[in-house]
């Protein structure tokens, strides 16, 4: 794990011990000058371990206001992390319904800008590598633009047009019956595309993931597609946002252990974090 100054823009957590000194200690600190995210990140964890909490009780836990209370479980309902019910809320493990490419652009962008970023610095000049659909993998195709050399496979075609122009980079497209809601191609012909084809590395994004479910998406078809692209990289690197973290969805895709590196945001829950890094999944994160 290497922390550099602050012009340093993210770490990768490689070191269990380290990445647990660096969490939040409930015990260690001031909790009423804990932040929101902070707040959130405490609740989550009882919520985990309990299934079910009361507002009361996160207002004893947290040491404030049964309205402070009531909003920071209401931030964890907007996220999708829990579901309100009379007095508190219960744990909520099940991905929100999909909704189009074009619609969900905008969610969580902030976060999946970052992650595009970072992801981007885990690609080396010449490498060959495949980049999913999904809006998550398309931020990181934006940050390889200028790249030298490079070889790029993907069945997208946001991630096509991103590429279009750039002369300096191999663009090798996917075909097959486009899926409308996700802007990309699945289906018989891709699968077949697939068998001709290998990467060195698959920045991959995902609906849904879950330490017991593992790997997860909303379309059949479209997790077909994605086991196969997962089975042509030597590499697997998984670009997902918070909210798809501890969730599960219709169609299953692959174990958990099937990636070797995660590229998420800074409010990823540290617990699910930590049993990554002990199934020996590295993590990338701001």
């Amino acid at each position: 794990m290497d922390f550099l100054d602050g012009n340093r823009k993210f770490f990768e957590v490689e070191s269990i011990d380290l990445f647990l000194n660096l969490q939040i200690h409930k015990e260690d600190m001031d909790i009423t000058r804990l932040s929101n995210i902070e707040r959130q990140q405490i609740v989550y964890q009882l919520l985990d371990e309990r299934k079910r909490i009361r507002l009361s009780e996160v207002s004893r836990e947290l040491g404030v206001s049964i309205a402070t209370a009531r909003r920071v479980v209401d931030s964890l309902v907007n996220q999708g992390k829990a579901q309100r019910v009379h007095g508190g809320a219960i744990l909520n493990r099940t991905a929100p319904p999909e909704i189009a490419i074009n619609e969900r652009q905008y969610e969580q962008l902030a976060e999946k800008r970052m992650i595009g970023t970072l992801a981007a610095e885990l690609i080396a000049d010449g490498e060959t590598v495949f980049i999913s659909s999904g809006t998550t993998a398309l931020e990181v195709a934006k940050n390889l633009v200028d790249r030298q050399r490079l070889t790029v496979i993907t069945n997208s075609l946001p991630v096509l047009a991103t590429f279009a122009s750039r002369k300096q980079i191999t663009l090798i497209a996917l075909g097959g019956e486009f899926r409308h809601g996700e802007s990309s191609f699945i289906g018989y012909l891709t699968d077949q595309n697939l068998n001709e084809l290998r990467a060195d590395k698959v920045i991959i994004g995902i609906r849904a993931m879950s330490l017991s479910e593992g790997l997860t998406n909303f379309s059949l078809n479209e997790a077909i597609i994605d086991r196969k692209i997962i089975s042509i990289g030597k590499e697997i690197i998984v670009v997902a946002d918070h909210t798809k973290i501890d969730r599960v969805t219709t169609a299953y895709v692959a174990p958990i252990t099937t990636m070797h590196t995660l590229v998420t945001g800074p409010e990823a829950d540290p617990n699910f974090i930590e049993k990554l890094l002990n199934l020996g999944i590295k993590v990338v994160m701001q």
